[in-house]
């Protein structure tokens, strides 16, 4: 115990003294991250690049340990486990300084972390079984090198408010370090001691308002170094869960990661383009300072702490449980986020909206294959007519070879109404009326207006284009979507 407190009090020592000398010398060399308006709101230019004071700090607390003549109590296989991660972490950290200063492309930071991942699975971090079920080898390594690249990339996109990932990483590093306290493992604990103390004493700069910020070079390195010691901790761990305990310690910043890339998925937007929708966003749009916010983050995290702990220690007939009421306080912490993607998701699947949406997938496969069976253009009438009446619409136009169609479904009765036209070859075309007040329609309209081109413009010897300048009309006047 000796030996930890001297660690974590040298490098809270060093990290006070070199974060503020790397910040002015950053400042000095222009080393800095400027405001750009939109998700940069910092007034003024500040020094990025706090992984260097971090890393030094937690380096030379075990050289000072060195040169006192002092000792881990752990077995050797536990240091060397340790000491083999060191070029891994080496890894992330140098891609997170070149990410800094040159803006690296998400490709390459992914390569970095991909290789830094095996070469900790390499070394021996293995998440070796799941709830009690071994896992094969090929899918050991998978399931290792997602966690690693998934712990990596939380807490790179938490790091948006001063002082969050850095107070995050703190919470999460003294639940770790408590666990290996707990679990004997004096190794695992020797390396969280001191980054518990360079987190703390770095957060005396960081806090809002912050002087320097973390950078990718801290937050990709807290995240790896934090992931590569919760597969550790799990392999030691009291109950047959496993993982749990760690993922719940580190559930803030997974679950805004997880968040973000399901948002992203719904709204069809690039998983990995940035934008301001993350928890702590979401804080100060309800009118939340960046100091409460991040306090509030802080006690999520505490409370996350504290079932992390008792979860990994309790009896087996109680984890489970334990698991089960953190799940419910998650999900109502992300129900009073209000987002509205997963509100409106909610809602589309328990009022029916998938199953129409589904329904209307298989309609339009029905009506593809009437028309790939048709004889003749009265035969694709009728398949044409039996799918505007399932599709719900109110009246069915076709104009093909100088004969118009039409079929009135039903009267719209004066009702507002709107209607799609899709131009065929020529002067030919599909049309489609609907009453306005009438069951939502869940099917979108490019994938009406390419079952057209597909199908009856098959038929009447439409070349393949025949609809795409009405897609693109459709897209100018927002009616790419599905249609309420």
């Amino acid at each position: 115990m000796q030996v930890l407190l001297i660690l974590s009090a040298v490098s809270f020592v060093l990290a006070l003294l070199l974060t503020a000398l790397c910040r002015n010398l950053f400042l000095r060399a222009g080393i800095v991250d400027h405001p750009d308006g939109l998700r940069k709101l910092h007034a003024a230019p500040v020094p990025n690049m706090g992984g260097i004071p971090i890393a030094a700090a937690c380096l030379a607390s075990f050289g000072i340990l060195f040169l006192l003549g002092l000792r881990i109590p752990a077995r050797p296989v536990d240091v060397a486990l340790m000491v083999k991660l060191l070029p891994a972490a080496g890894i992330i950290f140098a891609t997170g300084i070149l990410d800094d200063r040159y803006r690296l492309q998400p490709i390459q930071k992914l390569i970095a972390q991909v290789l830094a991942s095996g070469w900790a699975f390499y070394a021996g971090v293995h998440i070796t079984g799941i709830v009690g079920h071994r896992l094969p080898p090929w899918l050991s390594f998978a399931v290792t090198m997602f966690w690693l690249i998934a712990c990596t990339n939380a807490f790179n996109l938490i790091d948006g408010v001063d002082g969050l990932a850095a107070g995050v990483g703190l919470f999460a590093t003294a639940t770790t370090l408590i666990a290996a306290l707990m679990q004997e493992n004096l190794a695992l604990a020797a390396v969280m001691a001191p980054l518990l103390g360079a987190l703390l004493g770095f957060l005396r700069y960081n806090f809002n308002p912050a002087t320097i910020f973390l950078g990718d070079s801290g937050s990709l390195l807290i995240g790896f170094v934090l992931g590569c010691c919760g597969v550790i901790w799990s392999q030691k761990a009291a109950t047959i869960l496993g993982m749990t305990a760690p993922l719940i310690a580190l559930s803030i910043p997974i679950l805004d990661v997880c968040l973000s890339v399901v948002r992203r998925f719904l709204r069809r937007e690039p998983l990995l383009r940035g934008d301001r929708s993350h928890i702590h966003h979401r804080l100060l749009d309800r009118g939340f300072t960046p100091r409460r916010a991040v306090v509030t983050m802080y006690a999520a995290c505490g409370i996350a702490a504290c079932f992390s702990i008792f979860q990994s220690f309790a009896e087996s007939h109680y984890s489970g449980l334990v698991v089960l009421v953190f799940c419910g306080i998650a999900w109502i912490g992300v129900q009073n986020l209000g987002y509205a993607e997963f509100d409106q998701a909610r809602k589309m699947i328990l009022a029916g909206g998938f199953r129409r949406a589904l329904n209307s997938q298989l309609i339009l496969r029905a009506f593809e294959q009437s028309i790939a069976s048709a004889a003749s253009l009265d035969e694709c009438w009728d398949a044409l007519q039996e799918a505007g009446t399932k599709l719900g619409f109110a009246e069915v136009h076709w104009s093909v070879a100088g004969t118009l169609y039409h079929k009135a479904i039903w009267r719209i009765d004066g009702n507002a109404a709107w209607s799609i036209k899709i131009p065929l070859e020529g002067s030919d075309f599909v049309s489609f009326g609907r009453a306005s007040d009438t069951d939502p329609l869940a099917i979108n309209i490019s994938v009406l207006a390419n079952a057209m081109r597909d199908t009856i413009g098959a038929k009447d010897g439409a070349p393949a284009k025949l609809v795409h300048a009405a897609e693109e009309a459709l897209k100018k006047t927002h009616f790419a979507g599905a249609i309420r």
